[in-house]
């Protein structure tokens, strides 16, 4: 396939991934073959059906619960799949990828102690970084869905088996009826124990107050998503006004459900972030279920959106920023990142330094 100028830019664009699943990266191979391993509980045509593009995707949650509940079983299978997801970031030059995982899950339904399931992990962080030089974090996910006291014992393990390779927490899965402030115990744990934080808020056209009280009651350090933040101009001012950095997903599956075909980009939210002063980073999220990757999300931002070359310079300082890396590593990662940037851009024809 022959990439236009913007993909082959987008491509070559030095990226950190803030917002990514594990279980939203599988491989189509790797998902036939563990439902082969077990005897196909997810048959190969509703796996084909996972895969396959549609105008409005059916949402990845699913899918995720498919591979906790049935499909992995030991340490190696979360060692494949984490190797396997830096292996393909990397093909797209992401240099430093933050994804989730959710413990619980693992623990509860894989069957896989969390000492047992980070060790598995641990082992394909370093050697994709080995192998591909790249550089994985973990961000331990809370369930939303599960009660409150599986979120503050999965915090406790993190704090148990601290590492360098556990750099925070997040949670995600359905905001509806489980608001972030339920969860305000396990994150203050967190926070006590030096971990960073973040938290999914206001997708799923879920209200603005949930944004809201990720960052005034969980006191997030991003917020992940993060839309309807734009239906309270207040909080809107203030977000700027702080600077918080919303890793936000361009192939979002609820806008791509909800908004008509002609005007899901004109309407998106994340146009208007950007528009409104807040700091966004673009991230692929669930990258083989959403039928995308890094490069195809940074031109999607160019080409649905309407941003040029300039804001994806902001957008990648902004990721940087967010990063949860130390200080030192920062300042040498956005010299590098801005030279690489520039040289890039003078290499591109005119049409394409306009844009």
């Amino acid at each position: 396939m022959t990439l236009d100028p913007l993909h082959i830019f987008t491509h070559a664009l030095p990226k950190v991934e803030l917002h990514c699943h594990l279980l939203g990266t599988v491989r189509r191979a790797t998902f036939a073959a563990l439902s082969q391993r077990q005897g196909w509980p997810v048959s190969a045509q509703e796996i084909a059906s996972y895969y396959t593009r549609s105008e409005k995707p059916a949402g990845a949650i699913r899918v995720l619960r498919a591979l906790d509940a049935v499909l992995i079983k030991q340490p190696d299978d979360l060692y494949r799949l984490v190797y396997e997801y830096l292996a393909d970031a990397a093909a797209h030059n992401v240099h430093y990828a933050e994804f989730f995982w959710n413990p619980t899950g693992t623990a509860r339904l894989s069957g896989i102690p969390y000492p047992q399931a980070l060790a598995a992990i641990r082992r394909a962080i370093a050697d994709a970084q080995h192998d591909h030089a790249i550089t994985g974090r973990l961000v331990a996910a809370i369930d939303r869905e599960a009660e409150v006291s599986a979120a503050q014992e999965m915090v406790e393990w993190v704090i148990a088996h601290r590492c360098d390779e556990v750099v925070g927490i997040g949670m995600d899965y359905r905001e509806e009826q489980r608001p972030p402030e339920l969860f305000v115990q396990p994150y203050a744990t967190a926070r006590k124990a030096g971990l960073k934080t973040t938290a999914h808020a206001g997708e799923f056209g879920c209200p603005w107050s949930n944004v809201q009280a990720a960052i005034d009651l969980l006191q997030v350090d991003r917020v992940d998503h993060g839309y309807t933040v734009l239906d309270k101009p207040e909080l809107t001012r203030r977000c700027v006004e702080r600077g918080i950095v919303f890793t936000v997903v361009p192939s979002n599956s609820y806008y791509r459900r909800t908004l008509a075909p002609q005007r899901w980009a004109l309407d998106h939210p994340i146009r208007h972030m950007a528009a409104a002063g807040l700091r966004v980073h673009p991230n692929s999220d669930d990258p083989t279920l959403h039928f995308i990757n890094p490069t195809q999300v940074w031109a999607t931002m160019v080409q649905s959106f309407g941003f040029g070359l300039d804001d994806l310079r902001s957008f990648m300082l902004n990721g940087l920023d967010a990063a949860w890396i130390d200080d030192s590593t920062r300042r040498n990662w956005r010299t590098d990142a801005l030279v690489r940037f520039d040289a890039l851009r003078s290499l591109w024809p005119p049409t394409l330094q306009g844009v």
